[in-house]
């Protein structure tokens, strides 16, 4: 088998330079929360292939389902030969999802898809095409959904205008310069100057921001967001594309507040490691598109209907709600602890719900002036010593932790010593 350094020379050859790489390391084969590389190399898994293995690498009742669709048929197109699977896991996620009334899902198979998807069906449904969403944001790389990622570097830079119609609105952070009551009031300025919000469509937010930072969305901002949608018109979606399924304790995001979105946005941890998005709403929005409006060919893939199926009943028998905040209190432990020593550079205190957890790296101790040299610094010590995290935020200054929530306490601890050795000052 090749080595590393091998594949990226061929990697590179072949391959363009537009897609990016946290790591120069090749995968060979992968099992819960540990990864093994092509030279034969171990290492702890803090990274979960950016949240998308919440129920880990190779679950064998997601393998074991998979292999038996196999042995059916692996594709017909839901638009062609629908099948049970597909049923059954849209019944099984408008049970769950934060939404009262009568729901219905829709499946695609990437994140932007979803956030794209979502889109289309809230003009479907209000007959408008403005889009607001927030600074730091992130919705995917396709056109549509890189309008309304809230970050040009690297997501825009040199790929042309984006598209009209989309607004942006400061995402208030915690102890930053900009409150709930300032964003609030900025999106009053946008429907003054930009935009007449009966021109808006939807309003698209991360609850928690993934690619921004892990910063959580205030409470308020979400109780204002939900007033002004109600108020004139406009459809409420909530990208969960990276905080859904267990990740922040609960199975969505939105369970951490008292209001509810109009649609959801799924994807990444969705079908454990297979690609499979989805759409969740209220019924008399999500019926607004005429048939052959919504869809796809790959759209809803069999094996990756019932691998979400069994990661649905992976969640439930081994109680991964609960599992999930118990790996956030020990990660915050942690992470709480080396922020307190001395001899280590200096970093916040650990932010976010349940497992969905983040920390900064700093320039000074006591200070919140963000160090993006040492954050590459550090993540390229941590897979220089085993550890697979990656870093992310407006400023490139965040360290953020999506371990697998079937990962063993000693695993965990063994991440986190060795995150200790990367961060050596």
């Amino acid at each position: 088998m090749a080595a590393n350094a091998d594949l990226l020379a061929r990697r590179n050859a072949a391959v363009v330079r537009g897609v990016g790489h946290a790591t120069p390391i090749f995968a060979a084969k992968a099992l819960n929360s540990e990864v093994w590389d092509v030279e034969g190399r171990r290492y702890v898994d803090f990274a979960g292939g950016i949240a998308v293995v919440n129920t880990g690498h190779c679950h064998p009742d997601v393998i074991r389902a998979v292999r038996d669709q196999l042995d059916r048929f692996t594709h017909t197109c839901f638009q062609v030969l629908p099948y049970e699977s597909y049923i059954e896991l849209a019944e099984r996620l408008n049970a769950l999802a934060p939404l009262s009334g009568p729901v219905k899902s829709v499946f695609f198979s990437t994140g932007a898809e979803a956030t794209e998807n979502a889109v289309k069906i809230a003009r479907a449904a209000t007959g408008r095409t403005g889009v607001i969403a927030f600074s730091g944001g992130f919705h995917g790389r396709t056109i549509m959904a890189s309008a309304m990622t809230g970050k040009v570097i690297p997501y825009k830079k040199g790929l042309g205008p984006a598209l009209p119609d989309v607004w942006h609105v400061p995402f208030p952070i915690q102890g930053g310069d900009i409150s709930v009551e300032a964003s609030l009031r900025y999106l009053t300025f946008v429907f003054k100057a930009d935009i007449d919000p009966s021109r808006v469509a939807a309003v698209i937010i991360e609850p928690i921001q993934g690619e921004g930072g892990f910063h959580q969305a205030d409470p308020e901002l979400m109780r204002g967001l939900r007033r002004i949608c109600d108020e004139y018109g406009i459809v409420l979606i909530a990208d969960e594309v990276q905080s859904g399924f267990g990740r922040t304790g609960k199975m969505f995001a939105m369970e951490h507040y008292d209001v509810q979105p109009d649609l959801i946005c799924v994807a990444k941890s969705l079908a454990g490691g297979f690609p499979l998005s989805g759409v969740i709403g209220r019924a008399p929005i999500m019926d607004a598109a005429d048939p052959g409006g919504l869809g796809g060919t790959y759209a809803g893939n069999p094996l990756a209907c019932v691998a979400a199926i069994a990661v649905l009943d992976i969640f439930e028998r081994e109680k991964l709600l609960e599992r999930a905040n118990s790996i956030g209190r020990r990660l915050r432990a942690g992470i709480d602890r080396l922020s307190r020593a001395n001899n280590l550079l200096p970093i916040s205190a650990a932010r976010g719900p349940g497992a969905m957890i983040a920390f900064d790296i700093l320039k000074h101790r006591g200070t919140t002036e963000p160090d993006a040299e040492a954050t590459l610094r550090v993540t390229r010590r941590a897979y220089e010593n085993g550890l697979i995290i990656l870093s992310c935020g407006t400023t490139a200054s965040t360290i953020r932790i999506l371990v697998p929530l079937t990962v063993s306490d000693e695993i965990v601890d063994e991440g986190l010593a060795i995150l200790e050795t990367s961060l050596v000052a």
